[in-house]
């Protein structure tokens, strides 16, 4: 099966395990982007760009679906209308989280209707897209994100071995990842403990690093506005961090059941729930949880989808 992906920036990690995983399962991908393609593996190249960024996208999916691939592969809503433009191949849809649930969800809504086949990372985004949809979340690379000794993580990323370390893994400066909560969050909880507790936003890092940070910690904070499916979540299950979130995309659902992480409705609910981990001074059983969440499942997902849309 040969695939031509469109997608927003190739360089994020998600969508290269994605692309990897289908490559080994026989399925060969093309990519297209738009132009002024950074290399930023944490995924914002998206938001950097103007419209007219996007534009050429329409000629090069024309120009490409008409070669010898099979489908067109859509990732992200903000590529969805250059899949549609081009008449000759099944296309699919996956949506990503805040192309549906942010500023361009109308954009996305509407693409959505003419798409074969359509994929989402909740059961949520689901709900808010109001389509048939298969929900497969971003797979994660069990492999890289495994459990490792604390005191020997802790040195490879050069922290205090006595203190506690809450890790906030997202750009700061992103205003849907909402820091200014976790700082206060931090903050509060700092206010009650004898030994002092360190919120480490290790931002830029490169991927491969994220698992000796994740271990490094005794906790991942996300105090995100707006969420699919965030992978950072999934990585740290299968590290067995535990988890302080807000209630967001499937956060709910991926920590039901795994101990000491928790999916906060508040500012409240945060501060006590990660003051409770860090009294606590455990792991959480995670990894037992995201078993089901391997990209080797990911891509068999993925590639019932496209036999479904080539049945079509």
């Amino acid at each position: 099966m040969n695939v031509l992906n469109i997608v927003t920036n190739q360089n994020i990690n998600f969508f290269k395990n994605q692309v990897g995983e289908l490559n080994q399962r026989g399925i060969r991908s093309s990519v297209i982007t738009p132009r002024q393609q950074r290399a930023d593996e944490l995924g914002s190249a998206e938001n950097s760009r103007s419209v007219l960024d996007y534009v050429p996208l329409y000629g090069k999916a024309i120009k490409n679906g008409l070669d010898d691939y099979d489908l067109v592969h859509a990732n992200n809503g903000l590529t969805a209308p250059f899949a549609i433009g081009q008449p000759c191949r099944p296309i699919v849809l996956s949506l990503w989280g805040s192309d549906l649930m942010g500023k361009y969800g109308r954009l996305s809504r509407y693409c959505a209707r003419f798409f074969d086949e359509i994929i989402v990372m909740s059961e949520a985004m689901k709900d808010e897209l109001g389509l048939d949809a298969h929900v497969i979340p971003h797979g994660v690379d069990l492999e890289a994100f495994h459990p490792i000794p604390q005191q020997f993580a802790r040195e490879a990323v050069g922290w205090e071995p006595e203190r506690k370390h809450v890790l906030f893994l997202y750009d700061p400066r992103r205003e849907v990842k909402n820091y200014p909560l976790a700082e206060r969050v931090v903050d509060r909880v700092n206010d009650e403990f004898t030994e002092q507790i360190e919120l480490q936003v290790p931002f830029p890092i490169d991927h491969e690093m994220v698992p000796m940070y994740m271990n490094a910690a005794d906790v991942l904070l996300m105090t995100s506005r707006r969420e699919g499916s965030p992978n950072t979540i999934k990585e740290a299950l299968a590290c067995n961090l535990p988890v302080v979130a807000t209630d967001v995309g499937d956060v709910s659902e991926r920590v039901s059941g795994v101990e000491l992480s928790y999916a906060c409705t508040d500012e409240e609910g945060l501060t006590e729930k990660l003051r409770l981990v860090l009294e606590q001074e455990a792991r959480s059983n995670g990894r037992s949880h995201a078993r089901d969440l391997s990209l080797e499942r990911m891509g068999e997902r993925i590639e019932s989808v496209y036999e479904r849309a080539l049945d079509s």
